[in-house]
């Protein structure tokens, strides 16, 4: 049986933006083990080229995904919700193991069960290599973004 995760849905404004904020202060730990606790047990993702069921799969792509992309720093912001819909867009910054720096700009999109957990996450993502110069998100490593910390429209991104 599911534990609740609230905000559950039908989802408000104010519920909307909570879980994306949510959701953004657990990617920013850096943690699979943690993020994989917002899915459900059976949940399906795409993420750029991938597919990965359920959250053994979550937390193997994650781990993966964090032993290459270093230092990462992620906004999330609400687009639109429905439901137990929410559409976001996030951008993210990384370097390799080179020190190359990267954004990655994406939209996701999400399927909430009455529980409250993810169970359908659709995400598309492209990179652009950038220089130290250009970076923006710039607080402490696998920390929340500050709460006074600017957002994506902020940065016009």
């Amino acid at each position: 049986m599911s534990e609740d995760r609230p905000p559950l849905p039908p989802f408000t404004l104010d519920s909307a933006i909570q879980k994306v904020r949510a959701a953004e202060d657990a990617w920013n730990s850096c943690d699979p083990e943690r993020v994989s606790l917002a899915y459900s047990v059976d949940s399906h993702w795409r993420n750029r080229s991938e597919f990965l069921d359920g959250r053994a799969e979550i937390v193997a792509f994650l781990t993966r995904k964090w032993n290459r992309e270093l230092d990462y720093r992620l906004i999330k912001e609400l687009w639109a919700f429905a439901g137990n819909r929410i559409a976001v867009r996030f951008a993210y910054e990384y370097h390799d193991d080179s020190g190359n720096w990267f954004r990655a700009y994406g939209n996701e999109n999400w399927e909430f069960d009455a529980h409250g957990l993810m169970r359908r996450r659709f995400a598309s993502i492209n990179d652009l290599p950038i220089g130290d110069p250009e970076r923006l998100f710039k607080w402490d490593r696998r920390g929340a973004r500050p709460l006074d910390y600017p957002g994506l429209s902020d940065f016009g991104l």
